[in-house]
């Protein structure tokens, strides 16, 4: 069961990205290119992080997710939102943060724990955008991805902040997006501008 669980979390997460980009390709989804970025960068930390401490299914998980979120970045530059402002800028030097924490305190742990919470900052931009524009995203894209971060949390080899953690959070931005996205989707069939309240 848990060859089999790994197996289909590399799936899910290496596919998570084919419906973005074809969106993206299609002109329907126009991703925020710095959360794309910034995410790639941080999932770079906690990858090289869980494999210090040997968390093979996490690095697994971060390895094919990283490679996803690279491609978003790559083949939504054309097309993406490119606009990066101070709050972006301020992401990035953060992410860079996690690797000092990380060397200074010598603590995969920590650098995990830096680099998830960085990220949820950084995903602030893709939730703003999500909120205001849900027709510019794509759901079944986070839906995959939040489902091969529960099948790596099932299949943990132990309770170590580096084995569950980013796995964890993956599970859970990806399904807050999801269910903003399709939220404000009901919300536009329904009549109501889907614009009408700015975060």
């Amino acid at each position: 069961m848990r060859n089999f669980l790994a197996i289909l979390s590399g799936v899910l997460v290496a596919g998570s990205a084919v419906p973005y980009v074809i969106e993206i390709i299609k002109g329907k989804t126009k991703p925020r290119i710095v959360s794309w970025f910034t995410w790639s960068l941080l999932m770079a930390i906690a990858l090289a992080a869980s494999l210090a401490d040997h968390q093979y299914p996490a690095a697994l998980l971060l390895a094919f997710d990283m490679i996803g979120t690279l491609s978003v970045v790559v083949l939504g530059w054309r097309h993406g939102d490119r606009k990066v402002e101070r709050f972006d800028i301020i992401c990035q030097a953060a992410a860079l943060l996690g690797v000092a924490l990380w060397f200074v305190f010598k603590s995969p742990a920590i650098a995990v724990l830096a680099t998830v919470a960085i990220d949820f900052v950084g995903s602030l931009p893709t939730l703003k955008h999500s909120w205001q524009k849900p027709y510019e995203e794509t759901a079944l894209t986070f839906l995959l991805s939040a489902a091969a971060g529960l099948c790596t949390v099932l299949i943990a080899n132990s309770q170590k902040v580096t084995a569950i953690a980013y796995p964890l959070y993956i599970f859970g931005i990806n399904v807050l997006l999801s269910v903003i996205i399709f939220a404000r989707h009901k919300h536009a069939v329904s009549g109501e501008p889907v614009e009408l309240r700015k975060l």
